[in-house]
């Protein structure tokens, strides 16, 4: 049976203390609350879907956009797939605007799209890295020479892995609740307790429970009542036990990045880490904090920006405008076209740890 190294900061989270944080040194007051987007299930525009063949198994791909335009990956995070993961955040008005000036390619993991045909037992699922490997086959079935990744929990991992595997094909990341770290002791035995109630049960109440954690932070009823109960109510319908028992493991197993920032005073290619830039998203209310305070100490600090959004645990849906216009800042301060900026008064800098405020 593996094992896991046990972690104070996954124990502290789990037990359910959030910890204060002391990165808070920037407010970017200038950006406005904005109520939670009304999910849809689906994403608009999607201009074709396809699987495409890789070495570890099919990849369903949707294409949100125009392909001559400028790459945009993302992957989503346990328990979801590409349409539940981003419907609500690629619909946001602001988003959709975005999109004028990019193509969108959502990855959904293997067997984790709805009606998905349930994995035969002895299918061995691909690791975190062979799923970042499989990513390769994605930029060369549409042409791509290199995307902006956009990913959240377990996808960010991947996205995160696919970039150390291939720095020339990832030009930036937008990472939300990043582990950059082996499972801890506690999250390694509820995961594991998940994946066999998954596998001989199915969605029981402690695993959507979990989920509904994993996702949301503590009391999400507390803040919308209405998008708890959509969550819920696909969690328990619409997901295939077996095949997400079998991403549960495939996470709970992953292995340490292995990343350091460079050393001050040190030559810049001394440490091993991500070269291109990164925004390191995270909620205020979500149980990933530590994960993120971690990940972001251990990258090249003139290449990322850390930020906490206010009132969330789940950044997309509970916050999507104050993400979107996050990304659109972060995305026009590498030299893209974004289009015009609302209600934004202030640009990113380099190294900078931001708490957006409501």
């Amino acid at each position: 049976m593996p094992s896991a190294p046990s972690h104070t900061a996954e124990e502290t989270r789990l037990l359910g203390a959030m910890p204060g944080d002391p990165m808070d040194d920037i407010e970017l007051r200038s950006v406005q609350l904005h109520n939670p987007v009304a999910r849809t299930g689906s994403l608009t525009s999607i201009t074709d879907l396809r699987r495409i063949q890789t070495d570890k198994g099919d990849l369903l791909v949707a294409v949100q956009g125009d392909t001559t335009k400028p790459a945009i990956l993302t992957y989503h995070d346990l328990g979801l797939n590409y349409a539940t993961s981003f419907a609500g955040f690629f619909n946001y008005p602001s988003m959709r605007g975005l999109l004028e000036n990019f193509c969108v390619y959502h990855v959904n993991a293997p067997g984790q799209e709805e009606n998905a045909s349930t994995f035969p037992e002895d299918f061995t699922y691909p690791t975190l890295d062979e799923l970042a490997a499989q990513l390769l086959f994605v930029l060369s079935h549409f042409g791509l020479k290199s995307v902006i990744g956009f990913g959240i929990g377990a996808g960010a991992n991947i996205l995160t892995r696919f970039a150390l595997q291939q720095p020339d094909k990832v030009d930036a990341l937008c990472l939300i609740n990043c582990s950059s770290t082996a499972a801890g002791w506690i999250e390694w035995g509820y995961q594991l307790m998940n994946a066999r109630n998954l596998r001989s049960k199915g969605m029981t109440q402690g695993v959507l429970d979990y989920l509904m954690w994993h996702h949301f932070g503590r009391n999400p009823e507390e803040r919308n009542l209405d998008l708890v109960q959509v969550y819920k109510s696909y969690f328990e319908r619409s997901i295939n036990p077996v095949n997400l028992a079998m991403f549960i493991d495939a996470y709970i197993k992953r292995t340490d990045l292995n990343i350091a920032r460079t050393p001050s005073g040190s030559p810049t290619n001394s440490g091993v880490t991500l070269k291109m830039p990164v925004l390191n998203v995270t909620g205020a209310l979500s149980p990933h904090i530590d994960d993120t305070v971690t990940f972001n100490g251990r990258l090249e600090p003139t290449k990322t920006n850390w930020m906490k959004i206010s009132d969330c645990g789940l950044v997309m849906e509970e916050q999507p405008g104050k993400l979107a216009e996050a990304f659109r800042l972060f995305l026009q301060g590498e030299g893209y076209a974004v289009g015009a900026l609302n209600r934004v008064g202030a640009k990113f800098g380099r190294s900078a740890s931001q708490e957006i405020l409501g």
